[in-house]
């Protein structure tokens, strides 16, 4: 029988953490050449409805981005099955900087000084988030009143976003989208999280399977809204809101509804506020000073 040793778990999880980072750079960048052909008038409307994206499932380079996005999502679960989240997650920061040098060389579009301070907010403010919410989260158990908060919430959001996306979705901005996605991937994932937990206790109930089920449709509805932020902004933008947000609204559901901080200090708590507002700033200079998106807002003032 082969002993691994922890050392070399971790060394592997690491580089199954930065390859799982080049898939989602690689699937970005992509997916947003895919988009972009959709969306390449002048039109203010670049809300792409169900049979723009039915049409985007056909093309090769979309289906590549997707094959790159599974690729990278498989890596980073053996990632996180071999190393503590403290270790692993951060390093999927990597693929907003990879992501910017991919797409400046294929739009040929050189990455000015302000993108960059934008992209080290992000990536200092999620890393930083991460590790302080990694060092004092302790798990739980889950029961049904849990896992009702928690569907109930994101029933609401849903209903919410259905809603605007039908409304006010012409005049949305692709930063719109990245937070809708970001929200409800999160969600995604702390209902994922205590599917396995509730399987782990031996407790797989109806609620649970009701909780797999919404999962699925509302990881539809997100990837919905990531392929409309493509049609309206560069991908650098899509992964930095994506990796600053989702997490955080992760981290958020774990210490108000499941309580997994309970031990944080005041000290920690501020923490968590400071490095989510670095990172949250991060992103906004990115949807502000951008060089597509300067160039897109150019465009706008001149028709």
């Amino acid at each position: 029988m082969i002993v691994v040793s922890p050392e070399f778990q971790r060394a592997l999880a690491i580089v199954l953490s930065l390859l799982a980072a080049l898939g989602l750079a690689f699937g970005a960048q992509f997916q947003n050449q895919a988009s972009e052909k959709k969306s390449g008038d002048r039109s203010t409307d670049t809300r792409l409805g169900p049979k723009a994206i039915l049409r985007l499932v056909s093309r090769p380079r979309w289906l590549l981005g997707m094959t790159c996005l599974v690729a990278g999502g498989v890596c980073q679960i053996s990632a996180l099955v071999l190393a503590p989240l403290i270790v692993v997650q951060p390093l999927g920061a990597a693929a907003l900087v990879i992501t910017s040098l991919l797409n400046a060389r294929s739009t040929k579009t050189k990455i000015n000084r302000a993108t960059w301070w934008a992209i080290s907010l992000c990536t200092f403010g999620i890393a930083a988030f991460v590790a302080a919410s990694a060092s004092v989260a302790k798990e739980s158990h889950l029961d049904d009143g849990n896992l009702a908060q928690i569907l109930l919430v994101l029933i609401v959001l849903c209903v919410l976003f259905a809603i605007s996306f039908f409304t006010f979705a012409k005049r949305a901005r692709a930063t719109t989208y990245i937070v809708g996605a970001a929200i409800l991937y999160g969600f995604v994932a702390s209902l994922i999280k205590a599917v396995v937990q509730r399987i782990a206790q031996g407790d797989f109930s109806l609620l649970t399977l009701v909780c797999l089920v919404v999962s699925g449709i509302v990881m539809l509805m997100g990837g919905w809204f990531v392929q409309n932020a493509y049609a309206s902004g560069p991908p650098e933008l899509v992964i930095a809101g994506l990796t600053v947000m989702d997490p955080m609204v992760a981290v958020s559901i774990g210490v108000i509804i499941l309580g997994e901080a309970k031990q944080a200090s005041a000290l920690t708590l501020f923490i968590f506020v400071a490095t989510a507002m670095v990172a949250i700033i991060g992103v906004w200079l990115l949807s502000r000073f951008h060089p597509e998106m300067l160039k897109k807002y150019e465009r706008s003032k001149s028709q």
